[in-house]
């Protein structure tokens, strides 16, 4: 009997099948991320079955049109079953199936401060493709708004009010910012303009400013 998979949900373990019997598409265009994939099904488990047309029309039994990559992967593993949704489909359909999949992928986009702050909420970043030296990259090409546009000034003139001052900066370590305010950034900036002065370098200014902040919560 074979043993129950450990890294395929309750929900998909119907749709199981050897992974030793699917063979990958004949003419596949698409390269792929194996060791990406890999650590993903580690960590996620298959959370979606690849897709695998019969062969009736092709003559190719059993051939991978959705998840090759996929199925490279979880071989890699040392997988013995993977979860599969069935197509019978002629060599014209295959093709655009292929194709289609690894083409929508292309065409899609990402809300980059929405993935940022989603990724910035995510304590483990391994299964999510992403490293924290990519999400910090992430992090600097995610333009904070210079003004907050509000209704009115206030004043009975008609004119929007703007301020300024409620996102005037941001300090950012590993995934973590953290927006500062106008009087914030006077505050730092004073205060790494004495420390260059005094070290003749920028070199320690992190640890300088960590140690002031203990100093002063320290009793008297």
């Amino acid at each position: 009997m074979t043993p129950t998979p450990a890294n395929i949900p309750e929900q998909l373990l119907p749709l199981a099948v050897p992974i030793g019997d699917l063979t990958p598409y004949h003419r596949n265009p698409r390269s792929g991320d194996i060791p990406s994939i890999a650590e993903s099904l580690t960590v996620n488990g298959q959370y979606r079955a690849i897709v695998v047309n019969k062969g009736t029309f092709t003559g190719r039994l059993n051939e991978i049109l959705a998840g090759n990559h996929t199925h490279a992967a979880a071989q890699q593993l040392g997988w013995n079953q993977i979860a599969v949704t069935w197509v019978d489909v002629d060599d014209d359909a295959a093709a655009r199936i292929v194709i289609v999949d690894n083409r929508t992928n292309d065409l899609a986009g990402y809300d980059s401060a929405l993935l940022a702050e989603v990724l910035s909420e995510i304590p483990d970043l391994a299964g999510t493709g992403y490293d924290r030296e990519s999400v910090d990259r992430l992090l600097d090409d995610t333009s904070l708004p210079e003004t907050l546009e509000l209704t009115s000034d206030g004043a009975g003139t008609g004119a929007a009010a703007t301020v300024d001052y409620l996102q005037w900066g941001y300090l950012q370590w590993e995934s973590k910012r953290v927006r500062i305010t106008s009087e914030e950034v006077e505050a730092l900036n004073a205060i790494y303009t004495k420390f260059v002065d005094d070290t003749n370098s920028d070199l320690g200014f992190g640890w300088h400013v960590l140690q002031e902040a203990h100093q002063e919560g320290e009793p008297a």
